[in-house]
């Protein structure tokens, strides 16, 4: 789960144009259609992708695992998305409680044009038959959002750090389809979830504040194994 790269496609012709084109016509039957194979035959077809009756075998060039392949190329795609409006920016935000509010709000705004496409993904990746595919995607756009921000660490900061973030992201990701839910395709006033954020971010920062104090009142086991050490052994 630590791979921060695609999986499944990352070999072979470089088929990106019909990706894309495939993708982007998928996104308009979804809300309609679902997150299925009917779906995505029809868009290859609506896409001119394939040939009538041929709509399986290019399918299988493109996204071999099917709409577990898509998904994972549309969020590929929505945070790369995320990343370099990041890199865009005039002045990121100072504070790294603040780089990650803006990251998180960045990834999820994205998904407001297709709104309804985004939570059939989640209904669709609930599914036993998607089992772990969801938690994956996730913890790769929060390892996106440490990248984004140059983040280096290998150690066990790599997974802590990741899966705070997943925790973040992925419970206000839920929390702005409930607020959407129920206003069909029409705006969403997001504040409520935006203000689920601050509480989520605030609650991580507290804890990442009492474990700095915790780390300074701890008493250093190195030390004290040694002190014993020379008492016994005279050192």
């Amino acid at each position: 789960m630590g791979d921060d790269n695609q999986a499944g496609m990352g070999n072979g012709p470089d088929f990106t144009s019909d990706r894309e084109a495939l993708l982007d016509v998928m996104l308009g039957l979804v809300p309609f259609d679902g997150w299925t194979m009917t779906a995505m035959q029809e868009a290859a077809k609506d896409a001119g992708i394939a040939d009538e009756g041929a709509e399986a075998d290019r399918l299988n060039l493109l996204f071999p695992k099917g709409i577990t392949d898509i998904l994972d190329y549309w969020a590929v795609r929505e945070d790369a998305a995320m990343a370099a409006a990041y890199d865009a920016l005039d002045e990121p935000p100072a504070r790294i409680r603040d780089k990650i509010t803006w990251l998180v709000r960045q990834r999820i705004e994205q998904l407001e044009p297709h709104r309804e496409a985004a939570r059939r993904a989640a209904g669709t990746l609930a599914l036993p038959a998607f089992a772990g595919v969801g938690p994956r995607l996730i913890w790769r756009t929060a390892g996106a959002m440490w990248v984004a921000l140059g983040d280096q660490s290998t150690d066990g900061n790599y997974y802590s750090k990741r899966a705070t973030l997943s925790a973040v992201y992925g419970t206000t990701l839920t929390r702005w389809f409930a607020e959407a839910a129920g206003d069909g395709f029409g705006e969403v006033d997001a504040s409520g979830t935006w203000a689920f954020l601050d509480r989520r971010i605030d609650g991580v920062m507290q804890i990442e504040k009492l474990k700095a104090q915790a780390r300074k009142v701890s008493p250093d086991t190195d030390a004290i194994v040694g002190f014993l050490g020379r008492l016994r052994y005279g050192g």
